[in-house]
């Protein structure tokens, strides 16, 4: 059973009543009254991260991509709460003391504050992150509209590339490429500065992180709308391409993957211009990818004229 089965079978029917929960289908919770936004995940050894060889940057991991959830839906996070359990040779005063700095810096570059949290003792390392913020309104998903342009922030590829290296599967690297795309793994650039932009014109967004396919799969989830993807149009670094050509290697299989934590929205075209100004001004990559289609068509991932099977390149799901 997937972690979706679970949600909609067993977790839904319990949020029925509480209309901030939004219908546990979507990044966040969002009290409209309140004008509260809180996100929250959890991150397991082995799964999330491969170990703990590096706990000060497995640290910066995992808050940026907590935090991704909320600026996804246009809104700065401000305060996060921050729960961990692990066993005697994963929380040493070493490894402690590294991951206290890190929190450190992570707090001044996104201005956000520790509030809170819970320690346990356990054979598992396990670290679990609650994000809260405070907005008038967020952006959802399955608000998508016909004719919607798909966006994508910054890069993508970059950290799977990363993650295959820290797993020994990639060895034909020099040393300064390897640093690269190991530190785009556990350091996402994640687009504090756009929370604005999102207000202001997106229809619709989500962060990447389970993969670009299955996270725009969610993002119209409810919604009879499709889309249609171009992948020579999907964002990557100079070093992702060179390494993808010197390697003679396909570009798709390393697009799909997640841990991107970029932000995807939809907008009107109508406001492309508009859009794509503010960006630059912002200094904020960002790439036109597809378009949202009707209800008669289908879901389609175009590569140079060829259509391609998109069931080839779904992301991560939880699996019970």
């Amino acid at each position: 059973m997937d972690e979706f089965k679970i949600i909609n079978n067993y977790l839904y029917p319990l949020s029925k009543n509480n209309q901030s929960s939004k219908k546990l289908n979507d990044d966040v919770f969002f009290d409209k009254k309140k004008n509260v936004v809180i996100s929250i995940d959890t991150y397991n050894e082995g799964i999330h991260f491969i170990n703990f060889k590096f706990p000060d940057l497995v640290i910066k991991k995992i808050i940026r991509s907590s935090i991704s959830d909320l600026i996804c839906k246009g809104v700065k996070p401000i305060y996060y709460f921050l729960s961990f359990s692990g066993y005697k040779n994963s929380l040493t005063h070493n490894n402690l003391k590294k991951i206290k700095k890190s929190l450190s810096k992570e707090q001044k570059k996104y201005k956000i504050k520790l509030s809170g949290g819970d320690t346990t003792s356990s054979e598992v390392l396990s670290f679990t992150v609650a994000s809260l913020g405070f907005s008038k309104k967020i952006i959802e998903r399955n608000k998508t509209k016909l004719g919607d342009d798909i966006y994508i922030t910054g890069n993508i590829g970059d950290s799977y590339i990363g993650l295959k290296i820290l797993k020994n599967k990639i060895k034909n690297l020099n040393k300064k490429n390897q640093k690269y795309f190991i530190n785009k793994y556990f350091q996402p650039i994640i687009p504090y500065g756009f929370t604005e932009i999102l207000q202001k014109y997106a229809n619709s967004s989500i962060d990447i992180s389970d993969g670009l396919i299955d996270d725009l799969l969610k993002l119209i989830n409810k919604q009879n709308y499709h889309f249609k993807i171009f992948t020579d149009k999907i964002p990557v670094s100079k070093n992702f391409d060179y390494y993808i050509k010197e390697n003679n290697l396909k570009k798709e299989s390393y697009l799909f993957n997640g841990d991107d934590y970029q932000v995807m929205f939809t907008a009107q075209k109508k406001n492309r211009s508009k859009i794509l100004k503010k960006s630059r001004l912002l200094n904020q990559k960002l790439t036109i990818i597809g378009e949202i289609t009707g209800k008669t068509s289908a879901n389609l991932l175009v590569n140079k004229n060829k259509i391609l099977k998109i069931r080839k390149f779904k992301g991560y799901s939880h699996k019970f």
